[in-house]
Order: structure tokens, then sequence, then C-alpha cells
């Protein structure tokens, strides 16, 4: 219910009517003509909850006001907030069927009423009164629309890029702790001594916990109800702090990481830590899959700006497709898709006999 305006125009037409002039053959306001003045007013009421309703009592009660030859006055406005109404809150067709309706009717008093002016001059002050509100009613109805179907689009578009940010971190860990788990066990069917199977066992149940905690905890994070750090087990924090936990998790699935830190190491805005150690992760997971020679350099650079990542390995050389036909993965494309979403910038390749992945991100956040 719009209470505010139903009270405005029942104050305006009490107020208004007793000083309503009545020319020649008009008659005078009486109480059937306050009847049916305030009849209209308070009709606008429920204009919000059911506007066809009040279009139809409004239109039924300006009409017989004008019909009975009472002056023209603040019952017209009755009839311009209903019309609004109705092409505000209904769908075009609809409302335009009602609008129309309401036009033909209201055009009856023009042939009949002393104060009208003469045909066809008439027609114009009465058609406006619907026409113009109808149009201004229609539009406001059409922006919001627009404005319901960005905030929808953009609803979506987050929703989405939550799922594809979930996507990249399940891939991530998913992905490092089983590339570690398949390395291991393949060390553990080639090899004839039963000590060294058991040692690669061993790694493979101590990556398989470490991933599977890990996942648990990127899980955490976005279940409703869970709040950071709860629950009985907790993964380190994914950070370039744990850097050295990731380098040895690798070796210890048989790479030879060698890792070299430049500049003054310091904290960075947690999107961005996230970020590096993501792409470091992946880079060795890849060189844990497809890597030759089974050995990585990686380097990070703090810079005052930004912080450089880079991770090199051999690559295996086709002599009849000196690049190697490269063509970036989901990993990759993840990488570049995060780093990129941070005002950062990830490179990818062959680069002479090595595969490299360069990444820039800034250190002070969201450029």
């Amino acid at each position: 219910m719009d209470v505010g305006v139903a009270a405005a125009l029942t104050a305006l037409t009490l107020v208004s009517l007793p000083f309503l002039e009545a020319p020649a053959g008009v008659r005078p306001v009486d109480a059937l003509g306050y009847a049916l003045a305030v009849t209209a007013a308070v009709g606008t009421l429920f204009r919000a909850r059911w506007p066809v309703v009040t279009l139809g009592v409004v239109t039924l009660a300006t009409v017989t006001y004008l019909l009975l030859d009472y002056p023209y006055g603040p019952v017209m406005v009755c009839v311009v907030v209903a019309v609004y109404s109705v092409a505000r809150r209904r769908p075009l067709r609809a409302a335009l069927l009602w609008g129309t309706a309401t036009l033909a009717l209201l055009l009856l008093h023009v042939f009949t009423h002393p104060g009208a002016l003469p045909l066809p001059t008439g027609l114009i002050p009465a058609s406006a009164i619907v026409a113009v509100p109808f149009s201004i009613g229609v539009a406001r109805r059409t922006w919001h629309e627009a404005r319901s179907a960005e905030r929808d689009a953009a609803e979506q578009q987050a929703r989405d890029d939550e799922r594809l940010q979930l996507a990249h971190e399940v891939h991530d860990v998913v992905g490092h702790g089983l590339a570690a788990i398949q390395m291991q066990a393949d060390i553990a069917l080639h090899l004839g001594r039963p000590e060294d199977a058991t040692t690669a066992l061993e790694a493979i149940s101590k990556a398989a916990n470490e991933g599977l905690t890990e996942l648990r905890t990127t899980l955490a994070e976005i279940r409703p109800g869970t709040a950071s750090g709860a629950g009985p087990e907790r993964a380190p924090t994914a950070g370039l702090a744990n850097l050295e936990v990731l380098a040895q998790r690798v070796r210890s699935a048989g790479v030879a990481v060698d890792l070299a830190v430049g500049g003054t190491s310091r904290p960075l805005p947690d999107a961005v830590d996230l970020a590096a150690y993501r792409v470091l992760q992946e880079s060795l997971t890849n060189v844990v899959k497809h890597g030759a020679g089974a050995a990585a350099r990686v380097e990070v650079g703090y810079e005052p700006d930004l912080v450089r990542l880079r991770v090199r390995n051999l690559r295996v050389r086709d002599p009849g497709d000196p690049d190697d036909g490269f063509v970036a993965g989901f990993g990759i494309t993840g990488m570049r898709h995060r780093v990129e979403s941070l005002g950062g910038r990830l490179d990818a390749g062959p680069v002479d006999e090595y595969f490299e992945v360069r990444a820039t991100l800034p250190a002070g956040g969201v450029a």
C-alpha cells in the first residue's frame, strides 16, 4: 500500500474542492461530488499491490464525476497516478489494454461536459492525461527491468567466477598431490629392493595425506557456516612463506628443486600471496609430470612494487618440432587467469632447451 500518495491526494482533494469554480452549466460540487472525488483519491491506496483494480476504481469514480458535470479538479491527478502505476507494474501488452480502456471511458465526458473544450481540440488534454503518465510508467518499468537484468547478470558472473576459482584451487591442490604420488608409484614399481619400495610407498602416503589435508582446507574456506581455521586438522597456509615446504614436497617426489629468493622478503596481500604460491605449485607439478631431467630452478624476486616468479626446467626436445607444438592446458590457463585478475602477467612456453613459466604480480594488491 502506498499510504503517502493516497493521503496526499485525499488531502489535496478535500482542500481544493471547496474552491473550485463552477462556470455556467457546470454542477457545483456537492456531497456526491465529494464522495466520488474522495473515492478516486483513496482508491490509489492499493496502486502498488493491485494496480489494475486501482485503475478501475479511480477511472469509474472519475468518469462518473465528470459525466455528472462536476468541475475539473484534483480528481484528474488521481487518474494520472493510477495510469502510471499500471504502466509501471504490468507487462506492456496488458498495461496498454487497460490504458486504452481508461482513455476510451475518459473521452466520453468530452462530448457532454459543459467545461470541455470544443471538439476535436477537447480530445487532446483528455488523451494527454492518459498518454503522458502511461509513457513515463513504461519508461520507468523498462529502466528497472534493465537494472534488474544487469544485477542478475553480475550475480551470475560472480557465481561463475567463484566456481572457476574453486576449480582452479582444486586442480592445483589435487594435481600437485597426484603428480607426486604418480612419480613415487613409478619409482616403487621399478625398484627391485623392498626397502627402497617401502621408502617410496611412505612418500606416497605422505603426499596423499598432505594433498587431502590441503583439499579439505580449501573446501572449508567456501563451505557455508565453516569459519576459517575450524576443524581438527588444517593444512599450512598456501603462501610464499611455505615455499620451502612446497619445494621439499617436490624433492620427495624425485625432482631436484633449486630455490633462489632475491630481494627483501616481505608479507604480500593475501590474494597475491596465494596466487604466487599457486603459480609455483602448478609449475612444479608440471615439472613432475612432464619435465625432462627431473630438475627445476625456482626464482622469486621481491621488488618495490611487484614480485617476480620464474620456474625453469629442461624440456623434452623433438627435433622435428623445435617448439614442441606447445598449447597451454587448463593448469597454465588457470594460472594466467588468476595472475591477470590481480593486474599481473604470466608467460609460459619453451625457451631454448628449457620450459619456463614467468609471472609478475603487483606487490600492493590489485592494480
